[in-house]
């Protein structure tokens, strides 16, 4: 077991190296990760900011495995744990959770496996933790260290806060000797000096890993009918992927989650409004099936592990830098090729500016979110690379344009718009900086409504003066005055100047506009046949990757686990890639631990087989859910031809039976087969492969003893067919 690994010298950053490679498949630490890790293990503190998919939690999973105790993991949504437990018992480590989910009896045996010293892991949320009782438990066991997930969550500047994360400064007083972890996505100084403060890690080492995330692409676009253009979106670059979208109302979330199932896809709204059970069905959908899309207010995503999630969309504005970096780091956590997509409009920044203002927040908390707030909409409107504005604002400077974000990919031009802002800024002063948009807009294409006549606005100088000009420029560039901050709104989303806005009335500022913000949009094309193929994934390769997500899915299935804890997307392309033929060649592939080796080896071996068989074979497989292997079948086809005593199957020389006998058995078979993998709602070669039928076609085995030992047949198969295939070779030697 890995607990017995305890004895290990704590100083051994070798002994680390050899846990991740035989545990998780991997053959080296990223970053700083080694750094971290050789801290904690030797029972330093430390403070670690890694963005999300940069492998926080190996930062404190392997010092958990080589330091004396248990590792114990305080981590923020209970509905999340057994998630993330799941997949270390897959991985072989002994790892359980403590919270309010479990009975009294499974209460129980948890406290004593960890006052016997048998988890190597321990996950608690913050309120479990601070319950007397658990706290007296941990006095009474042998603690190996406290890894504090989303720390942020201390601080009130955090955009996540939980009082009860306030709460955790009972740690160092009460275990002052135990290695403490903070680690969080996205903190920026007042945070983290929160951190620092309520943790008690004055002076301990701070961990900052690199925020870039290379392999999402950054995309932003007015709002122009935010359904259709989520659809387009959708349809032509990520048909059939899991994503998730993110709206500010729960109104919203069941808008477009109706929507997009209207349109024929597969779509669930999560919010906090929902019942528990729903939103726990919601989740447990979203994690354990393939390309399920969630709609979602922010209250979905802290915590979320699945890493093959595509996209992340917004159809409406974030409320900060960091909140919008922590929700689109929710993609491509296995760093694959996903997209951080987003539209919104002048009412976005308005309805956010508005709640800002309204809110019941001390004047200096309104005053940096407001701050936050203007940094994300000078991200929105640039016309300079999105990737190099994002992490300048996180402190980090990327030297060069990143050529994978809309701007970079499509650079814009700009345009003076000086005298437009003029006159926009105009119509709303002598409007009595009271009016929204669509009447400013009124104003100024000179329309007569209504509402202009009775208010006398028709008799103003501005009337009219924007008629060269059409109703989406003149909404653009009202939205870019409010997000440069020329214009503000008001308590009923009325625009008003701002002081900043004297230069520009007064001739002594330009601006300069994005024209692409202030033309007609384009109806997005569908681009099915140019898109590559999905995580990435060569043409060549897709029919072996999808293959290996059947398995995978099927597997996860038998599990009862989500898919991406048997494998991830990430490490099915590099076998899809690699085609391995042994187990050695699979064992290099990372993600491949000594464990899932030994417990998938087989079956992924087998799939890479079957698809690599000819075409004819591999259409035969889409067909009937299976490949053929035509060496055996050729085998079986001419056993006899050649006059000799014997044959070679996949289990070594044995003789040749009767040759009409054995296609009896072997077409008996894969009729069980058909019949099993029916009743299991799976894939035929699922049940078991063609090379297995073929051997058992060849061996006839008549009894549970002589099904030992044979190629394909497992433990697990054995116990779920083993009874059934005697019983369809007995039937056809009987007759």
């Amino acid at each position: 077991m890995l607990g017995e690994m305890t004895a290990v010298s704590p100083a051994s950053l070798p002994q680390a190296l050899a846990v991740l490679n035989r545990v998780w498949g991997y053959s080296a630490f990223r970053g700083v990760q080694a750094d971290i890790v050789r801290t904690v293990i030797e029972g330093g503190n430390a403070l670690v900011l890694m963005p999300t998919g940069g492998g926080k939690s190996l930062c404190y999973q392997v010092p958990s495995l080589l330091r004396p105790g248990t590792g114990v993991v305080v981590s923020p949504l209970i509905a999340l744990m057994k998630d993330q437990v799941d997949a270390l018992r897959q991985l072989g480590v002994r790892a359980a959770f403590l919270n309010s989910s479990l009975s009294p009896e499974g209460v129980r045996e948890v406290e004593q496996a960890l006052l016997a010293g048998e988890l190597d892991l321990l996950y608690v949320a913050p309120e479990r933790l601070l319950v007397s009782r658990t706290l007296d438990l941990l006095e009474r066991a042998q603690v190996a260290l406290f890894a504090i997930d989303e720390a942020h969550c201390v601080s009130q500047w955090g955009h996540d806060f939980r009082p009860e994360y306030g709460q955790l400064h009972v740690l160092p007083r009460r275990f002052p000797h135990v290695p403490r972890l903070a680690l969080t996505a996205t903190a920026d100084e007042r945070t983290r000096a929160d951190m620092l403060r309520v943790l008690e890690l004055h002076g301990a080492p701070q961990f900052v890993s690199s925020f870039d995330r290379p392999n999402i692409q950054y995309r932003v676009a007015g709002k122009e009918g935010p359904k259709a253009q989520l659809l387009d979106f959708i349809r032509a670059e990520h048909p059939g992927d899991a994503g998730i979208v993110y709206c500010l109302s729960r109104k919203s979330v069941e808008e477009t989650a109706r929507w997009l199932q209207s349109q024929g896809l597969d779509a669930v709204a999560y919010h906090a409004g929902l019942s528990p059970r729903e939103r726990n069905h919601a989740q447990e959908r979203f994690l354990n099936e393939e390309g399920l899309i969630v709609v979602a207010t922010v209250a979905f995503g802290m915590g979320i592990d699945k890493p093959n999630v595509r996209f992340v969309a917004h159809l409406d504005l974030p409320k900060s830098m960091e909140g919008y970096y922590q929700e689109t780091g929710r993609a491509g956590r296995d760093g694959l090729p996903s997209t951080a997509w987003m539209v919104y409009g002048l009412a976005d920044v308005v309805n956010v500016r508005r709640m800002l203002a309204q809110s019941d927040a001390p004047d200096e908390v309104k005053r940096v979110e407001a701050g936050k707030l203007d940094a994300l909409l000078t991200y929105c409107e640039a016309a300079s690379c999105r990737r190099q504005i994002l992490l300048d604002y996180f402190g980090e400077q990327l030297r060069e344009p990143c050529g994978n974000c809309d701007v970079c990919m499509n650079p814009p031009r700009v345009q003076d718009a000086t005298r437009e802002a003029q006159m926009a800024l105009s119509a709303a002063i002598r409007t009595g900086n009271r009016f929204g948009a669509a009447h400013l807009t009124d104003v100024l294409l000179g329309r007569e409504t209504e509402k202009v006549l009775a208010m006398g606005h028709h008799q103003l100088p501005t009337f009219g003066v924007g008629r060269q000009h059409d109703e989406r420029y003149w909404r653009g560039v009202l939205r870019q005055l409010t997000s440069l901050g020329y214009l503000t709104s008001g308590e009923f989303h009325g625009l008003s100047a701002t002081g900043k806005a004297r230069a520009i009335l007064k001739g002594e500022a330009a601006l300069a506009l994005r024209e692409d913000s202030l033309q007609p949009r384009e109806r997005v094309r569908r681009r099915d046949s140019a898109r590559p193929g999905r995580a990435g994934v060569g043409a060549q390769d897709q029919p072996l990757f999808e293959a290996l997500r059947q398995w995978r899915l099927s597997k996860a299935r038998q599990q009862g686990v989500p898919p991406y804890v048997i494998f991830t997307d990430a490490t099915l392309k590099v076998i899809a890639e690699l085609r391995p033929g042994t187990h050695a060649t699979l064992g290099t592939v990372s993600g491949v631990g000594q464990r899932k080796l030994t417990e998938y080896g087989d079956e992924v071996l087998q799939v890479v087989r079957d698809l690599n068989s000819s075409p004819d074979a591999q259409a035969e497989a889409q067909d009937r859910g299976m490949a053929g292997n035509r060496a055996v079948l050729d085998i079986l086809k001419g056993a006899g031809r050649s006059g000799g005593a014997e044959e070679h199957t996949l289990g070594g020389p044995v003789s040749s039976p009767d040759q009409d006998r054995v296609e009896a058995v072997a077409e008996a078979l894969r009729a069980t087969r058909r019949e099993l993998a029916s009743e299991a709602g799976v894939s035929a070669f699922l049940v078991f492969p063609n090379a297995t039928l073929e051997t058992l076609a060849q061996r006839q085995p008549r009894s549970l003893d002589e099904l030992r030992g044979l190629p394909g047949l497992g433990p697990k198969r054995m116990e779920a067919y083993g009874e059934r295939i005697v019983q369809t070779v007995r039937a056809v030697l009987s007759d």
